[in-house]
């Protein structure tokens, strides 16, 4: 008797690294269509934090996924049904997972582990709590959890960019590379040299250069901050690392780009900080988004075919 391969499409186990993986890999696509800054990029990120872990775990045995009080929990992470009546399948509790990763992969350190447990607690407070501890956030927190998804990927034999895709990967390898530059840290020598030049000038001279120094992070293209060293107006500049975002609101056309800082000016104390590395280390390396404000009529108008020439001024 002839017999053919069956064409029916096996489904993976709820509990499977590849049904976790598939399913961290749907919150990153969501997490990805929102700018960094925005509160449901860090929302949506503990999505794929919690089942990029739990895949990791699994990746070792799905049975260490489950809840231990029962024990068709265990018999169902083994791939069966228990013929229990109104059986529930439970998984243990995140946190619970973080401490069962921290002792069985090694690169999953208690730093790692801490940093996770902080993570989901924010979401914890976003969905049980008034509180929006999502808003105003800053990005400083994107390279650790950027490492602790490349560590647990790798632990699957995997990269970050199964997740994020290859520039989003280039980006946090930056972002990871500077936060562990331990040489960085001498920034705070400069910075605290600068405050005690800046603090022996006298109030009216320090009033004059605070002046100038608004005026001129207002003019100059940047992202404004506040100085570490004198708290006057100063500013970041960077590279993109995203593509522009367009949206229509009303008659106007709003264009969002994100860039990554790489320097650091602030004229009223004369300090100056390069690199990535080094503005991590001093609280000034988190992501900024740029925005411009175009009419959409003039956003839209076909060029002048002859705006490169000069006006014909001839007379005839």
């Amino acid at each position: 008797m002839t017999t053919h391969p069956s064409n029916a499409t096996k489904i993976a186990h709820p509990w499977s690294k590849e049904a976790l993986l598939a399913k961290a890999q749907r919150y990153a696509q969501e997490m990805q269509s929102n700018s960094r800054d925005d509160w449901r990029f860090g929302l949506t990120s503990t999505f794929v934090l919690e089942f990029v872990a739990r895949a990791a775990l699994a990746n070792i045995s799905p049975a260490l996924l489950a809840e231990p009080k029962s024990w068709g929990n265990l018999y169902f992470s083994l791939g069966h049904t228990p013929n229990v009546p109104r059986f529930i399948p439970k998984s243990i509790d995140i946190t619970e997972v973080f401490v069962r990763l921290r002792d069985t992969i090694p690169t999953f350190t208690t730093e790692l582990e801490g940093f996770s447990a902080q993570h989901i607690n924010r979401r914890n407070e976003e969905l049980h709590a008034g509180s929006t501890p999502f808003d105003g956030l800053s990005t400083s927190w994107l390279a650790r959890f950027y490492e602790t998804s490349t560590v647990l990927l790798s632990s699957m034999g995997e990269d970050l960019s199964l997740l994020v895709g290859d520039i989003e990967s280039k980006v946090a390898a930056k972002l990871i590379s500077a936060s562990k530059d331990e040489s960085a840290k001498a920034v705070a020598k400069a910075i605290s040299a600068h405050k005690t030049v800046w603090e022996s000038k006298d109030t009216e001279e320090k009033k004059k250069l605070a002046r100038q120094a608004s005026v001129w992070a207002t003019r100059q293209a940047g992202h404004r901050v506040v100085c570490p060293a004198c708290a006057n107006q100063a500013l970041v500049i960077g590279s993109p690392i995203s593509e522009p975002l367009r949206k229509l609101d009303g008659d106007l056309i709003v264009e969002a780009q994100e860039y990554l800082p790489s320097k650091f000016e602030c004229i009223a104390c004369q300090l100056k900080i390069t690199g990535l590395s080094q503005l991590s280390a001093c609280g000034l390396g988190s992501t900024y988004k740029s925005t411009s404000t175009y009419d959409a009529a003039d956003y839209y108008a076909p060029e002048d075919e002859h705006s490169g020439f000069d006006d014909d001024n001839n007379e005839y």
